[in-house]
């Protein structure tokens, strides 16, 4: 993983690079920073930096035999510790045992998440954790001497994952490493990491991306059209993933907009037989398209009321497309204090009702006739 293939955090990289300069590389660090902002590929491209035989100034140089390893992540010196849990096909989780899987995903997506990972290795409804036999066996590897690179490098990805006998085995090696190691944790949760450990590692802040360095990198990775860029960028709040995430679902958004805006019209003009069709076409979607009508629902009403309350609201603080933004001129002065906990509160109950596997036509139709009450307070 190269600096410049990791979407801005210049200052951050800068930094970084420093450290490597000037010689003065902490054993132990923790990037911490939300999902989607490159925590991950920023600590795997900073070890890929220290290990490169024919570093630059600013980068690695991608080409000597260090860099071709790291790029699949198969150099020896480089060690994972992940949340892993058992599978039908594993048994006893470790990391090692699941490291083809890993690299692929990697590769595939370097701002890969948790829930991501744990469907890569067929989790299903499980949650992945770090547990005592990775510190044992990282111990060991720890113990042997390098291979190729004059640092060994340890990846622990999310350690709020150890419970406290891993993280008390591991401690005494983070605080006092062999010579050259270097251990760097990546968490999207730092408050839920043990004190022990995060006692023990020098911060690297990641702030979310910029919404300007979303949009560029979109516009260089995808063929979409530039208002369908913008607006993903917009709406993905610093988040890579999501962003990805609107851009591929730019189809379906624009249906529930559609969808959204017939309910709300019918319901302010209360035309009964009109809100019985629209109701007969939501039965007929399946359970999960209904709920992620009623999520994009909540979403509009919410940006909506923030709009009516002060409507010189600068647009970063707004999350709509150009589109539910310009309906949303007129339609955001019917959401207001007397109705707003009502509204939401009927999104909020349908979703419910839906995930408990009630009848959509009836859940539908009871949520349009309150709407249609509400929505004229």
């Amino acid at each position: 993983m190269l600096f410049k293939d990791v979407i801005g955090q210049e200052e951050t990289k800068k930094k970084l690079i420093k450290t490597v300069k000037d010689n003065r590389v902490s054993h132990a660090q923790l990037f911490s920073g939300p999902e989607g902002a490159g925590s991950l590929p920023l600590a795997i491209a900073y070890a890929q930096y220290l290990s490169c035989g024919n570093r630059s100034g600013d980068d690695s140089c991608g080409t000597c035999p260090s860099c071709n390893k790291y790029a699949k992540l198969i150099h020896p010196d480089l060690h994972f510790i992940l949340p892993v849990a058992s599978t039908p096909k594993v048994k006893d989780p470790l990391t090692d045992k699941f490291l083809e899987e890993w690299r692929k995903s990697f590769i595939e997506n370097p701002y890969l998440n948790p829930a991501a990972w744990y469907k890569a290795i067929g989790l299903e409804n499980k949650q992945g954790f770090i547990n005592v036999k990775e510190s044992s066996e990282i111990i060991r590897k720890l113990s042997l001497k390098t291979y190729e690179s004059e640092f060994k490098v340890v990846i622990i990805w999310l350690p709020e994952k150890m419970n406290d006998q891993t993280a008390n085995k591991l401690l005494k090696i983070i605080e006092e490493p062999p010579s050259k190691t270097l251990f760097l944790m990546i968490t999207e949760n730092s408050g839920n990491i043990l004190p022990t450990i995060y006692s023990r590692a020098q911060m690297i802040k990641i702030p979310k991306l910029e919404e300007a360095e979303i949009f560029s990198a979109l516009k260089q990775k995808y063929d979409f059209e530039k208002v369908e860029i913008k607006d993903a960028a917009h709406l993905a709040d610093g988040n890579w993933l999501k962003a990805l995430n609107l851009l591929e679902k730019t189809g379906e958004s624009r249906l529930h907009f559609e969808k959204f805006t017939a309910l709300m019209r019918l319901c302010w003009v209360r035309d009964m037989l009109g809100l019985l069709n629209w109701v007969e076409e939501m039965s007929r979607l399946g359970r999960e398209s209904q709920k992620l009508f009623l999520d994009y629902g909540l979403r509009i009403i919410r940006e909506n009321f923030i709009m009516n309350i002060n409507p010189e609201t600068s647009g970063e603080m707004i999350r709509m497309t150009r589109y539910e933004s310009d309906f949303s001129v007129k339609f955001s002065k019917f959401i207001n204090k007397n109705n707003i906990f009502g509204i939401a509160s009927e999104f909020n109950q349908a979703c419910l009702h839906i995930e408990a596997n009630a009848n959509g036509k009836i859940v539908f139709h009871d949520m349009a006739n309150r709407l249609a009450k509400l929505i004229k307070q």
